[in-house]
This record gives structure tokens, sequence and C-alpha cells, in this order.
């Protein structure tokens, strides 16, 4: 029995989500009976992260057993080929020791946020990307994010429907930058709450239109309370980059 590891990029529009569900596909379904397909074998395929309905990856991880032999090359090219049509290609492929575990081994994990900041309105990046009309100041929107770095109590960024047993969480980088009409933002942490990063998105846009400040973004904090926060940004420009090891 081979453990394999993966890493995955896909576009989250058609998919339900990274988990199975009986709700519609998801990313983990496909990647299963991709691999059924090509194999003969029921496997279970487990992610590094959930990503949620609508939210794409670039560098997703994650792991199957396998009994039937392959090469690393051969089993990636024949998974991308029984995954067609699914916007979904693995990207890599290793094997890997039976410790290995994509999401209990992981170290870290990062995240990029994409708002597309002009008053057109997107055509190619429709679906890709958070399109904001207002001007946007990203120079504030970092600043006030560093209020957000470091170990604290993320109850006010936290979905009411989160699994997680605390919401105490360490955030190792928040960062945004300017590129043009595009705003970046960079989230880094172990492992986030549901809906995380996105309620922090979320806030800052209130930062970066000039409707909040830091200092109000520090009391959302300290709140402890949703309520408190700004709103839940859409999916559309949500990234996850990379798992740790």
């Amino acid at each position: 029995m081979q453990r394999w590891k993966l890493t995955v990029e896909y576009d989250g529009r058609p998919f339900v989500g990274w988990q199975r569900q009986d709700n519609g596909p998801s990313v983990q379904q496909s990647l299963e009976e991709a691999v059924q397909r090509l194999s003969g074998e029921v496997v279970r395929v487990h992610g590094s992260g959930r990503t949620d309905a609508g939210v794409h990856a670039l560098g997703q991880v994650c792991h199957f057993d396998l009994e039937k032999p392959f090469t690393g090359l051969k089993l990636r090219d024949a998974l991308n080929f029984h995954l067609k049509p699914a916007p979904i290609a693995v990207r890599e492929v290793e094997a890997a020791d039976q410790e290995f575990h994509a999401r209990l081994t992981s170290t870290g994990r990062s995240y990029l946020y994409r708002i597309v900041n002009r008053r057109a309105p997107l055509a190619l990046d429709a679906g890709r990307a958070w399109h904001v009309a207002r001007p946007l100041d990203a120079e504030a929107m970092h600043e006030a994010a560093q209020v957000l770095v470091g170990q604290h109590d993320f109850s006010s960024f936290r979905a009411s429907l989160c699994q997680a047993k605390s919401p105490v969480k360490t955030l190792d980088r928040l960062a945004v930058e300017r590129q043009g009409e595009e705003v970046r933002i960079h989230a880094a942490a172990r492992s986030f709450l549901h809906h995380q990063v996105r309620n922090m998105v979320g806030t800052l846009e209130l930062v970066g239109a000039g409707k909040w400040t830091a200092a109000d973004v520090r009391r959302a904090l300290d709140a402890r309370d949703r309520a408190k926060a700004g709103p839940t940004c859409p999916p559309d420009g949500l990234y996850f980059l990379a798992a740790s090891y």
C-alpha cells in the first residue's frame, strides 16, 4: 500500500466545496472518483484544509493510499485524464510515508484574497476576484490588518457554524498590497476558523473605503462578537495557496 501526496489546483465555482456532500459535486468526490476509475480501488482522499463553495485553490495538498503500483508521473497524468472535464488539475504527485497526513501533519496554511478595485465590471476575472468599485486605500488596510496578527480570540471573525473547539488562533501574517488595480491580501497561520479569512477581508474593505479605522478593527476584535465585525466577503476572490509541512 503506497501513500501518495498530491498538490492540486481547482476552480471552486462548480463545487459545493472541498468536502464530499449530498447537495452537489465536491472536489474531494471528483478526486476519489478519478482514482476509482483508473485503479478500480475505492479510496478516501484527505485534504490539508476544507474550502467552501466557490473558493479556489492553487496549491491544495491531499493524500490517499493505493494498492495498485504507479510511478508518480504516470499517476499524475492518469488522474488528470480521468478528472476531465472538471476544472481540477493535479500539479504534482509524490510518494509519501505512512506518517504523512495532509491535514494532521501540516504546520501551516496560506491563502490569497484578490480584490479588483475599479469602476468597470469584471470580464475575465468574474468569479475569480471580488469586484469593489469604490476606491480602496491599501496602505490603510495593511496598517489595520496588523491589529489582527498574533494570537487572539477571533470570535468576531468566526462563522456561526464553525466546528473548531476554540476561537483562539495565531495569525502569522496578514498583509495587504496593491498591484495596479488589484488589491491582494495574504494570510498565513497554522489553521483558520471557518470564514475567518473572508470575514477579515470584509472588515478590511471597510477600512480601505474610509468607513473604519484600525481602532475600529481593534474594537471589533476585542468584542469577541461576530456582529461587531465587518461583513463576510464573497468566496470569488479566495484562493488556498499552500500547505507547509
